[in-house]
């Protein structure tokens, strides 16, 4: 009996990347972001260039009020890696015991300030490839560290970020480094110093994960997300009006 050969099975279809915003919105975007904030900083507290790379690395899964609450006495004891040597790792873990993963952490500061006191005489290097040597130093973290101590045009790429970039069309990508490239690739001269601030500040107040405040949003118009979220206010007001007809 001759067996019927089996089906080729059907090719998976790659799913394209939503299209670019094109030059005109993507200024109008940024544009906007910046009126809607003038002046965008880091929301995470810190003292010099030394105690942002510190606090930038124990934000990994934690949010920056955890993080503050943790380093506000910290960084009044220890604000040099020589202070924070001198503090040791288990004296550096009770100041941050309230932000997951404390215990790494603790190990990863003490390892990092050895680093700098031994290879950079206790001063933060300016390089993203030096920065990336430092024991719990990451490209987003450097990247943090770059444009906010030293103003480099770098942008870090984090949940929000990623998914602002996405769901605007202004950036997509499958992971940060994509999207990363592309911001780099669309951001126009005069936005790329502040863009870090405005899209993580934009996703972390507005475009918000489960439920956007598309009705408060400034740039609602030039946003590409389909699924845009409706204005409660006007959803509740609108149902007080009962049902219609006699």
């Amino acid at each position: 009996m001759t067996k019927t050969p089996a089906k080729p099975a059907p090719k998976k279809r790659k799913k394209r990347a939503a299209p670019t915003l094109g030059p005109e919105k993507t200024a109008r975007l940024f544009a906007a972001l910046a009126e809607d904030r003038p002046a965008p900083k880091t929301e995470l507290e810190y003292h010099n260039p030394y105690t942002l790379v510190v606090a930038v690395a124990l934000s990994a899964q934690a949010t920056d009020v955890g993080v503050n609450k943790a380093t506000k006495k910290l960084f009044k004891v220890a604000d040099t890696p020589e202070k924070m040597l001198e503090l040791g790792e288990e004296g550096v873990a009770e100041h941050i015991k309230t932000i997951g993963l404390w215990r790494n952490k603790a190990k990863n500061v003490i390892a990092l300030s050895q680093l700098l006191v031994d290879e950079y005489g206790g001063k933060v290097p300016e390089t993203r490839e030096e920065l990336t040597k430092l024991p719990g130093v990451g490209r987003k973290t450097a990247n943090v560290v770059l444009n906010e101590a030293f103003g480099h045009e770098t942008i870090a790429v984090d949940t929000h970020i990623f998914r602002v970039s996405n769901r605007t069309g202004l950036a997509p990508g499958k992971t940060p480094d994509e999207v990363e490239a592309q911001l780099e690739r669309v951001t126009p001269d005069e936005f790329r110093k502040g863009a870090h601030h405005w899209l993580i500040l934009h996703g972390r107040y507005v475009c918000t994960a489960r439920k956007p405040k598309c009705w408060d949003c400034v740039i609602a118009d030039i946003c590409k997300f389909k699924d845009k979220t409706p204005d409660p206010a006007r959803k509740a007001k609108t149902s007080d009006l009962g049902p219609k007809g006699p």
